[in-house]
């Protein structure tokens, strides 16, 4: 099994603009630097790299990120202990508040690719129902099916 993780956001202002100018610098090097790290794998992207300009939701606005993970604690390293932490603890400063889950993990089987419209349906699922279950955060972690340790 493999860590499949989809997050959202809503930009402040348009991906060009004076706002999001530091974090649109920074997405090639974070992608880089993902692609990189310990335990990464797939990431979602389209015809210039990143995954910016893919259309997932009914309100354009909305960003998706979706990627493969070994392991939630790969995904933890990456996403809180590498380079990237310095966004993660910034994402205010660029990022409106979703009023809904905007991250979400689930495991899937090896050398599987998930769509963005399959990605939606795990942060419907923790809209609806809360974690740990089927699909799950950092916080409430859900072992793979079929192992009985805690993954992670």
């Amino acid at each position: 099994m493999r860590l499949a993780q989809v997050h959202v956001a809503r930009p402040l202002g348009p991906m060009d603009g004076a706002v999001m100018a530091e974090f649109a610098r920074a997405v090639d090097p974070m992608n880089r630097l993902a692609e990189a790290s310990p335990g990464g794998g797939w990431r979602l992207q389209g015809d210039v790299g990143n995954a910016l300009a893919i259309p997932v939701f009914d309100d354009g606005q909305i960003l998706i990120d979706l990627s493969v993970w070994r392991s939630v604690e790969a995904l933890r390293d990456y996403t809180y202990r590498s380079g990237h932490a310095h966004y993660v603890k910034r994402r205010t400063e660029g990022f409106s508040a979703l009023g809904r889950p905007h991250c979400a993990l689930w495991w899937i089987a090896e050398g599987h690719e998930p769509s963005p419209d399959e990605a939606k349906q795990p942060l419907e699922h923790l809209q609806a129902h809360g974690p740990p279950s089927e699909a799950f955060t950092f916080t409430h972690v859900s072992d793979p099916p079929g192992l009985g340790a805690e993954a992670g």
